[in-house]
Order: structure tokens, then sequence, then C-alpha cells
């Protein structure tokens, strides 16, 4: 198969088997969204979710969250990791929104990434998500299966994201990224299949004998 032709198939089985994939993070708003991704980083969405409730009890909008101590914020997402640094990261941004987007989280990549704690794929993810504007979130898990799959070569998650927003139709972007995380975490597992096991890596390279050495992000 060519690189466009392993795009091709890819597409057409994951739409097959994840025809409507939700978000992941539970989230009411594009506010509690950025929230709960920011929080996401290194740590399962399914923890997140467990967390998050809590959290909104002490505040679920920006004006009220700027209000809330960072010991209490930190106190309440330290299952999530990274707590010092998240718990200060939401504080801080909700005090910016108030202060220069009127409590509105901002729709742009740039405004968001100047937001404490908010990077590009964390933008990303709020822009296809809370939005609907086509983007491509590339975490850890699409970077790898991206490599397994022969469609990146990838160098790192930027590159990645250049190379599967040149392979698949944009107004698959927003899907796509989630029926990738979603087949990722049931079939093609970091340790539960090497680039030969799972059904899209055997059909994709039938022939392959030794595990695909995949680079990190």
């Amino acid at each position: 198969m060519t690189k466009k032709e392993r795009a091709a198939y890819v597409d057409l089985e994951l739409e097959r088997r994840y025809p409507n994939p939700p978000i992941p993070l539970d989230h009411v708003d594009a506010y509690t969204l950025l929230v709960a991704v920011l929080l996401s980083a290194q740590c399962t969405d399914e923890r997140v979710n467990k967390v998050t409730p809590e959290l909104w009890k002490l505040a679920d909008n920006p004006d009220d969250m700027r209000r809330v101590p960072v010991d209490s914020i930190r106190d309440v997402i330290r299952p999530c990791g990274l707590s010092p640094r998240k718990s200060q990261a939401i504080r801080d941004l909700s005090e910016i929104l108030m202060a220069k987007h009127g409590g509105v989280v901002p729709q742009s990549f740039e405004e968001l990434e100047a937001l404490p704690g908010v990077g590009h794929k964390t933008a990303s993810v709020v822009m296809s998500q809370a939005f609907g504007f086509p983007s491509f979130p590339v975490d850890t898990h699409i970077h790898r299966l991206g490599q397994r799959w022969g469609l990146t070569s990838g160098k790192n998650v930027a590159q990645t994201e250049v190379d599967l927003k040149r392979l698949f139709p944009k107004e698959r972007w927003n899907h796509l990224h989630l029926q990738i995380i979603y087949y990722g975490r049931e079939f093609c597992t970091a340790r539960g299949c090497d680039g030969t096991v799972c059904p899209i890596c055997r059909a994709l390279y039938p022939d392959r004998k030794r595990a695909k050495v995949t680079r990190k992000a």
C-alpha cells in the first residue's frame, strides 16, 4: 500500500468502528473543557472525569475560580498529578479570562496558547471540541499509531500533526483524532500492540514480522 492508500483504509475502518465518537472528557462548556484538558496532561481521561465534579463544586466558571485559593484547587486535583503547576495555571488562566476576555474562552489558537498551562495540543482540543474548528490534536497515542500505520515519520508530535493533516480531509479531522484515540485504547495500546498485533496494523502490514519501533513524542 502507498501512504495515501493506508490513510484511506484507516479512515474507512475507523469510521466504521466509531461513527459517532463521544468527547471523552466530561464538560458543560468551553471553560470546563479547557480546564479538563489541562488536567489531562500526563493523566488519564478517566481519572480527570472522577476529579472534575469535585472541582466544579469549588467553581465552574472563571469568575468564581479566580477567587478560589490555589491550595484548595491543588487539594482537589492532586490525583491528576502535577497538581502544583496545574492548580496555579487554572487560577491564573481564570484571572486572565476575566481581565482580558470578559470571562469567555477565546476562539483562536494564538489567544488560547497565551493562557497559562495551555499548549498547542490543549488549544487544538478546545478549538475542535468546543468550537468545531477543524484541528487535529496529536497526543502521544496518535503520534505512536501514526508511526505504526506508516502515516508519518514520527520525528515529533508537530510533524505528525502536519503529516496527518496532509493525508486526511479537513472535514474529517475533528472526528478522526477522537476515533484514533478510541481505537488506540481498545486495540493498539502501547504495550498490547507492537505494530503486528491489532487489526489495522495487520491489515496495513500483513508481512511485518518484527515490532515497529516508534519514536517518542
